[in-house]
């Protein structure tokens, strides 16, 4: 079971007149190349998509033919009120769920198939990690305080696969203590439990901004899709 979110509106990307994932890239929208992306994964049996209000059936019609029956909810106000949509809509009986950000197209079917294997033994949690190439410096007030060891830090991806009884358990938490995260790694790791970090990606770029969505373009023509 795959949660692909599609409900942001891409106000960094500069588009106004639709929703980001709507935006083609290689003649495609990008929630149809995402989307075909996790279909393609042998681990991935069906599709939860959230989507903005409004978009519904436009989203059914660019998923058709992804290779795995889908369901199209409305997304919330944020992320994480996407994310629980989505579950809602989840068998209660699943064993892993897998969410990813359709704004990562390009995430391979392997990766999808990697991170929910690696839920397993301790591990409630996989994510995708790659390294952090830069120097990272710590910033207060226009300061530098610290310099941080880049051996112990890395950039998270999406897919992120979890158990899905206990993402479940960590979204309530996250609604009963009013709080917020930027991924569902985060609101597991606020609920106590262990999250693996396997070997990401660094063709897996996220579109987020206009060079971003040109460079996929690129990509997008490159290719046979």
């Amino acid at each position: 079971m795959a949660i692909l979110l599609a409900a942001g509106a891409g106000r960094r990307l500069g588009v106004v007149d639709q929703p980001k994932a709507f935006v083609p890239i290689g003649g495609r929208p990008i929630l149809s190349v995402a989307a075909a992306a996790a279909a393609a994964s042998p681990a991935v049996h069906r599709l939860v998509i959230t989507v903005p209000a409004g978009w519904e059936d436009y989203a059914q019609g660019c998923v058709e033919f992804c290779g795995a029956p889908t369901t199209i909810v409305t997304g919330g106000s944020n992320r994480q009120a996407s994310v629980r949509a989505a579950l809602a809509e989840v068998e209660t009986d699943a064993e892993v769920v897998v969410i990813h950000d359709a704004a990562r197209p390009f995430a391979s079917p392997d990766l999808f198939t990697a991170v929910i294997e690696a839920v397993a033994g301790d591990a409630a949690g996989a994510i995708p990690v790659i390294p952090v190439a830069d120097t990272v410096k710590r910033i207060e007030g226009g300061v530098v305080t610290d310099t941080l060891d880049r051996d112990e830090l890395g950039l998270a991806q999406t897919p992120q696969a979890f158990a899905a009884p206990l993402l479940r358990a960590a979204h309530q938490l996250a609604i009963e203590t009013d709080q917020a995260f930027t991924d569902d790694a985060a609101i597991m790791e606020h609920a106590g439990h262990r999250v693996r970090a396997i070997a990401g990606d660094q063709l897996n770029t996220k579109i987020t901004t206009l060079l971003d969505l040109a460079q996929a373009e690129a990509r997008m023509g490159g290719s046979d899709g």
